[in-house]
Order: structure tokens, then sequence, then C-alpha cells
């Protein structure tokens, strides 16, 4: 139900990671998580959800705020 939100919320820490020159490594290293971890969150492929302060942390480590991670991101065909 919640896959294709993962998907987008990945496709946004990857962008906004790319934007900043950042590598996976240097992101997870800023959060306090491993690079397989946030491989994971940003591939969509973490079958449970991601913390809430978790994605606040990488929000912050990449300079923006949670609106802009989130934005676009609801589901309207629920």
């Amino acid at each position: 139900m919640f896959a294709s939100r993962y998907k987008k919320i990945g496709a946004k820490i990857v962008f906004y990671r790319k934007l900043r020159s950042m590598t996976q490594e240097k992101l997870a290293e800023e959060v306090g998580i491993t690079p397989q971890y946030l491989s994971r969150i940003e591939n969509g492929g973490y079958t449970k959800s991601v913390s809430l302060s978790t994605l606040m942390m990488i929000a912050g480590a990449l300079d923006v705020t949670m609106s802009q991670l989130m934005e676009g991101v609801e589901d309207t065909s629920l």
C-alpha cells in the first residue's frame, strides 16, 4: 500500500543527495545509519516503515525541509 510512497521518498532523497554532490556513504555517516540501510531507503526497498526521526535526520543532512521531501508523495488513488 505504501510501496509507491517509499519509492517516491527514496527518489527525492537521491535527487537532493546528488544535487549536493554527496555519496551514499557520506550521507549515511552524517545521519548515523549504514550505507546499506540508506540504499534500501533510496530504492524504496525497505519493507518496514522508515522512522520519522531517520527521515528528519536525512532532511537535515541534505539541508532540506521535511515538506520538500514529502512534496508530491501523497498517493491520490486512495
